[in-house]
C-alpha cells in the first residue's frame, strides 16, 4: 500500500514512540541489576516467585503500538487508487506491404515508433496488449502494467507474408475477453478498446464481418487506423524466380478499417505521417486513462490503535489485575 499524508512533519511524533522505548528497554536493564544484588537467588523466588516476564514486554510494545497507529493516524494518511483499469489491444500489421517506405522510414518502422510514443505516455491505469498480424495473428503479450514487456515486443516485430485482419481482430477480442473485466464503466463510458493499425486489403483467414460481430457481441469498440498513401510500393522476390526481384504496387484499403470502426462504434483514421499517428495513440491514451481517486485511510489505523489499546488493557487486567 503506497500511502501519502497530509502533513508527514507529524510523523517525526514516532520518534517520541522512539525514546520511550530506548527508555523502556533502559529501565528494564536497571531492573536486572537490582535483581543481581540479592546474595541468595533462591531468596528472590521466595519474594517474587511469579515474575511477568515476557508478558510484561508484550504489554509494554503493544502499547506503544498503539500511540504509534494514533501518530500515524494524525498525520492524514490517505493513498490514490484507480478507480477502473482499463485496456487497450495494440493490434499491428505486419504483412509484407508494411514494408513501403510511403510512410518514412516505412509504415512498419512508422508504427513502431508511434507505439513506443504511445507506452511512454499512456496513463498508469491503462493495461496494453500488444497484437501482430501477417499469415496468422500472434498475441504477442497479453494485457499489461509493464510498459518495457511491450515495447520490447514492439522493437522485435518483423514482416511476413499476407493479411489475416479478420483474424486478427477475433483475436484482439478475445484478448479483452479473457482479461474478465467489463469492456463499460458504470457510467457506460468504455473501459477496453482495439487499435487496428493495418494497410491493406484481407488477403487470407476468417471474414472481416464475422469479426465485427464478435466485437459487436462482447461491446468493445475497436479503433482503426489506415496507415499509407495511394501510391506505396514494396519490392519483392519471384517465388518461381528466386533472386528476381519485382516491384508491387501496395495501396493503403481505407474501406475495410473504416467500416470495421464504424460498425464496431469506434472511430477511423488515415494518415501517412508517424507525427499524426502518434497523435492519433496519444488521444486514445487520453480517452481511456482515469484520473486517480483519493481515499483516506486514517480510519485504518484509529481502527489498530483502537484493537492494541483493547488487547493491552484486556492482557495487563487479566495477568497484572490493574490497567497499564
Amino acid at each position: 500500500m503506497n500511502l501519502e499524508f497530509d502533513d508527514p512533519y507529524r510523523l517525526l511524533l514516532l520518534l517520541v514512540i522512539g525514546v520511550l522505548l530506548v527508555a523502556y528497554v533502559a529501565v528494564q536493564s536497571r531492573r536486572g541489576e537490582y535483581a543481581l544484588r540479592f546474595s541468595d537467588t533462591s531468596l528472590l523466588d521466595t519474594v517474587a516467585p511469579k515474575r511477568p516476564g515476557w508478558r510484561r514486554h508484550l504489554v509494554a510494545v503493544l502499547f506503544l503500538s498503539a500511540g504509534g497507529f494514533m501518530i500515524v493516524s494524525f498525520a492524514g494518511p490517505y493513498r490514490n487508487e484507480i478507480p477502473n483499469r482499463a485496456t487497450v489491444v495494440l493490434t499491428i500489421d505486419t504483412s509484407l506491404s508494411m514494408g513501403a517506405e510511403d510512410v518514412a522510414p516505412t509504415r512498419l518502422d512508422a508504427a513502431k515508433e508511434a507505439a513506443r510514443d504511445f507506452l511512454a505516455d499512456v496513463p498508469e491505469s491503462i493495461d496494453v496488449a500488444l497484437l501482430s498480424f501477417d499469415e496468422f495473428p500472434v498475441v504477442q503479450v497479453a494485457p499489461t502494467n509493464d510498459r518495457s514487456k511491450v515495447a520490447a515486443a514492439v522493437d522485435a516485430l518483423e514482416l511476413g507474408p499476407f493479411t489475416a485482419t479478420g483474424d486478427a481482430l477475433a483475436a484482439s477480442v478475445q484478448t479483452v475477453v479473457d482479461t474478465g473485466r467489463p469492456t463499460r464503466d458504470d457510467n457506460g463510458d468504455p473501459t477496453a478498446i482495439i487499435v487496428l493499425l493495418s494497410d491493406g486489403a484481407p488477403t487470407i483467414g476468417r471474414p472481416t464481418e464475422d469479426a465485427i460481430a464478435d466485437a459487436v457481441a462482447a461491446d468493445i469498440a475497436v479503433t482503426t487506423v489506415a496507415l499509407g498513401t495511394p501510391f506505396g510500393e514494396v519490392e519483392l522476390e519471384d517465388p518461381d524466380a528466386p533472386g528476381n526481384f519485382f516491384t508491387e504496387p501496395v495501396p493503403v484499403d481505407e474501406a475495410t478499417l473504416e467500416n470495421v470502426a464504424l460498425a464496431t462504434g469506434g472511430e477511423f483514421f488515415s494518415t501517412d505521417s508517424f507525427t499524426d499517428l502518434a497523435a492519433v495513440y496519444r488521444d486514445i491514451g487520453t480517452t481511456l486513462g482515469e484520473e486517480p481517486v483519493r481515499r483516506d485511510v486514517d480510519d485504518w489505523f484509529i481502527g489498530f490503535a483502537l484493537l492494541a489499546a483493547g488487547v493491552t488493557a484486556t492482557l495487563s487486567l487479566l495477568w497484572f489485575q490493574r490497567l497499564p
